[in-house]
């Protein structure tokens, strides 16, 4: 195996082991909402308003499932319809999973660990992963393939590293 072909795997291998930590902590909170857990002041919210936290958790977890496939080159050169079609999947889920952190982070009551320095900072990554994303869709529109791969990139890792940050924080 050459190193270009263990650095291929490897990148999408690592980004799926990081993405072990929202999804499973989205599973958690998708258990306890279906399954008729107790309500306490820590998930009330969640209770009260279910449709945003549903959306994110599901958009969240794709994104982090098909997105690490997307960074291997392999998959773009020789089955570049695939790439194409989980793109115009990844992009609606990225938008919903930033789209809906925002709402939550807006609307929903702030739990008593949550300052305003953390919304605050929730607020920017947010807003910078729905801006990449954009940006990157718009560049690809143009055939702009280099900035177009930079932006989703930078799209990509901007969501991962907050959830893996937010879920981290909770252990």
């Amino acid at each position: 195996m050459t190193s270009s072909a263990r650095t291929g795997r490897l990148v999408p291998t690592a980004l799926l082991a990081l993405s072990v930590i929202p999804i499973t902590a989205g599973a958690a909170r998708l258990a306890e909402l279906t399954g008729g857990a107790e309500i306490t002041p820590e998930n009330a919210r969640f209770f009260a308003s279910p449709v945003p936290v549903v959306v994110h958790i599901l958009s969240v977890s794709l994104y982090c499932t098909l997105g690490p496939f997307q960074f291997v080159p392999g998959i773009r050169r020789r089955r570049p319809g695939w790439h194409r079609a989980a793109g115009r999947l990844l992009i609606p889920c990225g938008l919903a999973a930033a789209l809906s952190g925002l709402w939550m982070t807006l609307f929903y009551p702030r739990p008593d660990d949550v300052g305003d320095l953390l919304s605050g900072f929730r607020l920017v990554f947010g807003s910078a992963m729905i801006l990449s994303i954009l940006l990157g869709f718009a560049a690809i529109r143009r055939r702009d393939i280099l900035r177009h791969r930079a932006w989703m990139i930078r799209g990509y890792a901007i969501g991962l590293a907050e959830w893996t940050i937010r879920e981290s924080a909770r252990q």
